[in-house]
């Protein structure tokens, strides 16, 4: 295993063996890491988008609402749940899910994974939809205990921005030209107030990656969250490695990605 070699002789032949495609050897079991991490992180990458979409739609929902009634108490109860959902830690949410809905209410599965999504919706096309009914109830409450956190923090943020943006000089004048109110709301004022939010979507995503891990462990979720616990108990430092490295490859590909759709949001960025 090379164990025995200085750490910098280490360092370099796990360097030079990245380079060439190889992340080394699962101690535990005895495969490839990258086949390890392979056959997990389609679970993952589905837990964390779904949540990101769900942490989107509701936090940029409660912010616009809370910033067009400023003061009421729509506005009031908004901040109260962003407020409680960036306290609340993401193992206590779950446990609070799993024994609402499941334990009391018995509508949703507990625990495990159902047919991966992409496979459901192929069977959706073909007639079946009870797979996806399926699938999307195993990651209802998984994805909803990872995105609650996530859409406290975008809310709050969607607030601030559209309050500033509400108060320019462009909206005022719209709606003295007597643009309809949802037309300023959402045309004018939400586009100029997402850019920031953009930014925070994408970091937010890397917490999510994170969150993973804890939110697998709870609602037994076979992704990288729980490889992840289980490479840590096991001492199983190439494949911790592995996943630290997917993790941090995968964060630096979606902020890319948010880098580049800010030319889509603000047609004043142009990307040269």
């Amino acid at each position: 295993m090379g164990l025995d070699n200085p750490w910098y002789v280490r360092l370099w032949d796990y360097t030079w063996a990245l380079l060439h495609g190889d992340m080394g050897q699962s101690w535990f079991q005895n495969q490839p890491v990258a086949t390890v991490i392979g056959e997990r992180l389609g679970a993952t990458i589905e837990l964390a988008v779904v949540a990101l979409i769900i942490a989107t739609l509701i936090g940029v929902t409660l912010g616009v609402i809370a910033a067009v009634r400023q003061g009421s108490l729509i506005d009031t109860l908004a901040m109260l749940f962003a407020q409680i959902g960036v306290s609340m830690p993401v193992y206590w949410l779950g446990l609070l899910l799993m024994l609402g809905f499941s334990v009391k209410l018995g509508w949703l599965p507990a625990i495990g994974r159902g047919v991966p999504l992409p496979e459901a919706l192929m069977a959706l096309l073909g007639g079946k939809p009870g797979v996806l009914w399926d699938s999307l109830g195993h990651l209802a409450l998984p994805a909803l205990a990872l995105a609650l956190n996530s859409a406290a923090i975008i809310s709050r943020l969607v607030r601030s921005s559209m309050l500033e943006i509400l108060r320019e000089d462009f909206v005022r004048t719209a709606t003295a030209k007597g643009v309809p109110r949802a037309r300023v709301i959402y045309r004018h004022a939400l586009r100029n107030a997402l850019m920031p939010v953009l930014s925070v979507i994408g970091l937010r995503f890397g917490a999510l990656l994170g969150g993973a891990v804890m939110t697998e462990t709870i609602f037994a979720w076979p992704g990288l969250g729980q490889l992840t616990v289980a490479a840590i108990s096991q001492r199983d430092f190439p494949l911790i490695q592995g996943i630290v490295l997917t993790f941090a490859i995968i964060f630096a590909l979606v902020n890319l990605v948010v880098d580049l759709l800010y030319a889509v949001v603000d047609p004043r960025v142009r990307l040269g």
